[in-house]
């Protein structure tokens, strides 16, 4: 029984390795993509936009801030007078990337006791704890996920829509996608595949505990067999 009790720990370590590196995996992912949503949020080249009067300066468009940039080198940026006086897109992308922000954060505090790495709780129960957290930050890394994709899609449909809105004259400059949109997109899927893994993780980490109870069981099984035969001869 100790010769068959250690060969389990054995397998069950082993066993334990692939759910190991899909949480590493995962918490990277996580952090990463996280840091490119904080980037999205700050940068202020949402939209962006150029004239043909004056090409040697372009003007940029973000949640905090507008700036004028020019062709030397030059960049001012003015923060916007009042809250109240923003347009209600503005508004809502504010809204929704900080709560995508503070949702991300959450999770990724959540899902750090639950790694393997991290030694606490290390009885069976213990262990469903663990698998609990995992799985409470991997679903709330995609909710962060989609919540981030949500303003950035929206921004980004109400520029296509002014762009081809054939009552603007052709003269009249038009808002394109900046560096911050794509940046938001990365951001948001990274986020839903890092929430993905660490739920994946989690379930593959509940399928490789299975196997040593069952062993456990069976060498019960084989030892009152085998009383049994003794007691019978």
């Amino acid at each position: 029984m100790d010769l068959l009790s250690v060969e389990a720990r054995e397998a069950g370590r082993s066993m334990e390795a692939p759910a190991c590196i899909l949480e590493l995996l995962g918490m990277l992912v996580y952090v990463g993509a996280w840091l490119c949503a904080l980037a999205s949020t700050i940068l202020p080249q949402w939209l962006t936009m150029s004239t043909s009067l004056l090409p040697i300066e372009s003007y940029d468009l973000g949640l905090w801030e507008t700036c004028v940039v020019q062709d030397i080198g030059g960049i001012e940026c003015r923060s916007y007078d009042s809250l109240l006086g923003l347009s209600s897109d503005l508004k809502l992308a504010r809204i929704l990337m900080c709560t995508a922000l503070t949702v991300g954060l959450l999770g990724i505090l959540v899902a750090i006791p639950g790694l393997h790495l991290i030694k606490s709780c290390k009885d069976y129960d213990g262990h469903q704890t663990k698998r609990t957290l995992t799985i409470t930050g991997g679903v709330l890394g995609m909710m962060s996920g989609v919540l981030c994709l949500v303003p950035v899609s929206y921004i980004a449909h109400m520029a296509v829509m002014h762009f081809f809105d054939e009552k603007v004259p052709d003269v009249v400059p038009r808002w394109e996608f900046g560096d911050a949109l794509f940046c938001g997109w990365a951001a948001g899927f990274l986020l839903m595949v890092a929430g993905l893994i660490m739920v994946t993780s989690s379930r593959c980490s509940q399928v490789e505990r299975h196997p040593v109870p069952q062993r456990r069981s069976q060498a019960k099984s084989t030892d009152r067999n085998r009383r049994k035969h003794s007691e019978y001869v």
